[in-house]
């Protein structure tokens, strides 16, 4: 994966949502946006603010930690969140019905590490880590196409 954007970083929650709601202004069905970084680096903080804003309301959006998926049908875009945490073997992902989900769906998936060689590759890496009080987040993919879509969703 190569960097397809400046890593920009987020000293707060706000900022965070505000990063998501910019991502709710061009991401879509057929996005895959995986979510990477240590327990409590912000995936779950993004993911929700991300849901929210593309639902257009304050939707209460539990962690899938253990349902593993969570679906939300938003305006225009059915929405996946899926935390893999708890899966010990790719095949697992495809049971859950991922694969036809990537091609459909906007689909946001935490611990992608647990999807192996199943990942698309077409999809972004957000690389969540914490800095100083805050957090930074990466962008990389191997898809060279998200490099002018973050431009215009990040650079305003």
């Amino acid at each position: 994966m190569i960097p397809v954007h400046a890593p920009l970083f987020l000293p707060d929650p706000d900022e965070t949502d505000m990063l998501a709601a910019r991502f709710a202004r061009g991401v879509g069905a057929g996005d895959v946006l995986l979510l990477e970084g240590q327990i409590g680096a912000g995936k779950t903080h993004f993911a929700r603010a991300l849901i929210r804003a593309l639902m257009g309301r304050n939707e209460d959006v539990p962690s899938p930690t253990f349902t593993l998926v969570q679906a939300y049908d938003a305006p225009g875009v059915e929405i996946w969140h899926a935390d893999l945490y708890r899966l010990s073997h790719p095949d697992e992902a495809i049971e859950l019905g991922l694969h036809d989900a990537f091609e459909t769906a906007l689909c946001l998936i935490e611990w992608p590490d647990r999807l192996g060689d199943d990942a698309p590759k077409q999809a972004l890496t957000l690389r969540f880590s914490p800095r100083d009080e805050g957090r930074e987040v990466a962008f990389l993919s191997d898809d060279p196409r998200w490099e002018g879509r973050l431009g215009a969703m990040l650079d305003v």
